[in-house]
C-alpha cells in the first residue's frame, strides 16, 4: 500500500510537472499569436501613463470583457447625445486595448464624423464646436494612437483621411471653417503662400525656436520630413489639408519601409491611394488664388473663405507619383485602379492647363497621353474619341462645355476659370466677340451652377467678380510670362490703371499685390477702343 501511494504521488508530480510544462509552452504561443495579431501586448508599454501600465498588466485577458462593456455603454451614452460622457468611456477604452489599431481608428472616427455633425452652427458660418469634436479626432490618432503603434498603416491612413475628406472635401457644411481653421494654424510655420520652410529648417531667433518647438512638439510633425515630402510630391500650399493627407501618407510609407517585418505588405496600398487621391485634389483645388490672410487681422474663420483653384504646377510631379505607385504595387487588380485614376489625372491635367491658358503644357500632356493609353478613349460616352482622332483643342472645347453642365465644385469652378481666361486672352488679341461670347458663357455657368446647387453654403463657388479679379491679377503680372504689350492691351481694353504693369521682381520679393489694388472690371461686357 505504501508502494502503491508513493508511486501514486510520483506519477502525480510527473503529471503537474508536464501539465505546467505544457502550459507554459502554450502560453508562450499564444503571447506570440498575439503580438502578431495586436490582440494584447505582454510587456510594458514604453513612456506610457501609469494608470495604463496598471491595465495592460494587472487586468490581463479581462480587458477585453471590460472593453466590451464599455463600448455598449459608450454607444447608449452617444444615443443619448450624452457626448462628453462617451469620449471618457472612450477614453478609457483605449487604455484598456492600447495597440489595437482598430480601436483608435473607430473612436477618433466616431468623434470626426458622428459626434461632430450633432453640433450645428453657433451663428452664421461659426463650426467652432464640430471642428473642436474634428480635432479631438486627429489629436487621438496622432498623438496618443501613433505613439503606441508607431508601425501601423492603418492609423497613418486613417489620419490622413480626416485631412484628405473631413476637411479637404466639401462634403461637409463646415468645411470652409475647417479649411480655414487649419490654415490660420499653419500659416504662421509656412508664411503667406504655404510654401516657406526656412523658419523651420533654420531657426534663428527665440520666437522661430519657439515656433519649431510648437511645430514638432504640438503638431507631431517633422520639418526636414515634411520638405522631402514636397520636394517628392510638390510643390504643395501646406496650409491646406491635402499636404498634410500626404505628408501622413509618405510618414506611413516611410515607417513600413523601416520595419518591413511589422507592417502587411498588402496594406500599404491604402497609403498609396491616399498620397495619388490626395495629389489629385490638391492639383484640383490646391492653390489659394488670393492672398485673404492680408484682409483682416485677427483672422477669423467664420468670416474667412479661402478662394481655391487648381495648382498646375503639381502635374509633372503627380504623374511622376502615379507611375512609382504602379510600379511598387504587387497586386495587378490594384495596379490597374492606379492606371485607371493615372488616365483621370492627365485627362483632367491636360484640360485644366489648356483652361489656363498654358498651351504648350497641354499639348506635351496631350502627347504623352495618346502615347501612354493609344486605345483609351478621353472623352465621357465617346468611345470613338481616341487621342489620336482629336486634335487638342477639339478635346478641350468638348470637355469644356460638358463641365458647364456639372454639379462638381472643383470642375464647374475650372471650367468658368476657363471661360474666363480664354476670354481676356481673346481681348487682349483684338477678339471682342469672342471675348464677350465666353464671358457670357462664363455667366451662365456660373448661374447656373448656384441655381441648381440651391445656395448650399458648402458647395457654392467663388463670386464670379472675385474669380474675374483673381485671374486678371496673374494675367497682368509680369511673372505670368505675357508679353508687356499683350497685358497693356488688356490693361488698357479694360480701363485699369496702368500702374498694374508692374515689371517682374527678384524671386524672394513678394509680388503679392493687395486684393483691393486689382478689381473685376463693371458686370458689362462693353469693350473699349483700341489706344
Amino acid at each position: 500500500m505504501t508502494m502503491n501511494r508513493r508511486l501514486k504521488k510520483i506519477l502525480l508530480w510527473l503529471l503537474a510537472g508536464a501539465l505546467l510544462f505544457g502550459a507554459g509552452r502554450t502560453q508562450q504561443a499564444l503571447n506570440r499569436d498575439r503580438a502578431t495579431l495586436g490582440l494584447t501586448r505582454a510587456e510594458v508599454l514604453d513612456n506610457a501613463p501609469p494608470a495604463l501600465v496598471f491595465t495592460t498588466v494587472a487586468l490581463g485577458g479581462f480587458r477585453g470583457l471590460i472593453s466590451n462593456f464599455l463600448w455598449m455603454r459608450a454607444n447608449d451614452l452617444q444615443q443619448d447625445d450624452k457626448f462628453f460622457e462617451a469620449a471618457q468611456i472612450a477614453d478609457w477604452i483605449t487604455k484598456l486595448e492600447p495597440t489595437y489599431a482598430q480601436v483608435w481608428q473607430f473612436q477618433a472616427w466616431n468623434m470626426a464624423y458622428n459626434i461632430s455633425v450633432k453640433f450645428k452652427e453657433n451663428a452664421p458660418g461659426d463650426f467652432h464646436d464640430r471642428w473642436n469634436w474634428l480635432e479631438h479626432g486627429i489629436d487621438l490618432l496622432r498623438d496618443d494612437g501613433l505613439r503606441y503603434n508607431p508601425n501601423n498603416v492603418a492609423i497613418f491612413r486613417e489620419l490622413g483621411w480626416l485631412f484628405q475628406h473631413k476637411i479637404g472635401q466639401n462634403l461637409d457644411d463646415g468645411n470652409q471653417y475647417y479649411k480655414a481653421k487649419w490654415a490660420i494654424e499653419m500659416e504662421p510655420f509656412f508664411g503667406v503662400e504655404g510654401t516657406n520652410f526656412d523658419r523651420l529648417l533654420h531657426p534663428r531667433t527665440a520666437a522661430d525656436f519657439q515656433q519649431l518647438s510648437v511645430f514638432t512638439n504640438r503638431y507631431k510633425l517633422d520639418p526636414a520630413f515634411a520638405k522631402s515630402v514636397d520636394e517628392q510630391y510638390g510643390p504643395l500650399d501646406w496650409r491646406l489639408p491635402e499636404a498634410h493627407a500626404i505628408y501622413w501618407g509618405a510618414k506611413g510609407l516611410d515607417e513600413a519601409a523601416r520595419n518591413p517585418n511589422k507592417v502587411n505588405a498588402n496594406d500599404l496600398i491604402t497609403l498609396r491611394r491616399l498620397i495619388y487621391q490626395s495629389l489629385m485634389q490638391s492639383f484640383q483645388h490646391g492653390r489659394v488664388l488670393s492672398n485673404p490672410f492680408e484682409k483682416r487681422e485677427p483672422l477669423d474663420p467664420r468670416t474667412l473663405r479661402l478662394p481655391l483653384g487648381p495648382n498646375l504646377d503639381l502635374v509633372a510631379q503627380a504623374n511622376k507619383a502615379y507611375l512609382g505607385f504602379y510600379a511598387d504595387e504587387p497586386q495587378q487588380g490594384q495596379r490597374d485602379g492606379i492606371l485607371q485614376g493615372h488616365r483621370n489625372f492627365l485627362r483632367d491635367a491636360i484640360y485644366f492647363l489648356y483652361a489656363d491658358n498654358r498651351m504648350g503644357e497641354a499639348q506635351k500632356w496631350f502627347k504623352y497621353l495618346g502615347e501612354k493609353y493609344p486605345d483609351k478613349p478621353i472623352i465621357e460616352n465617346r468611345p470613338d474619341s481616341l487621342p489620336k482622332t482629336l486634335t487638342l483643342d477639339e478635346y478641350a472645347v468638348a470637355v469644356l462645355q460638358i463641365d458647364a453642365n456639372e454639379t462638381s465644385q472643383d470642375r464647374v469652378t475650372m471650367a468658368i476659370g476657363g471661360f474666363l481666361m480664354q476670354s481676356y486672352v481673346s481681348l487682349a488679341s483684338g477678339q471682342e466677340d469672342r471675348y464677350e461670347n465666353l464671358q457670357r458663357l462664363a455667366s451662365r455657368a456660373h448661374e447656373k451652377y448656384e441655381a441648381t446647387m440651391h445656395g448650399v453654403e458648402r458647395t457654392a463657388l467663388m463670386p464670379l467678380n472675385d474669380m474675374k479679379s483673381a485671374i486678371l491679377r496673374r494675367l497682368v503680372d509680369a511673372r505670368s510670362g505675357w508679353p508687356y504689350a499683350a497685358r497693356a492691351a488688356l490693361v488698357s481694353r479694360l480701363g485699369l490703371p496702368a500702374s498694374l504693369l508692374t515689371e517682374a521682381k527678384p524671386d524672394n520679393e513678394s509680388t503679392n499685390a493687395p486684393a483691393a489694388t486689382l478689381v473685376a472690371p463693371p458686370a458689362t461686357n462693353a469693350v473699349l477702343p483700341t489706344p
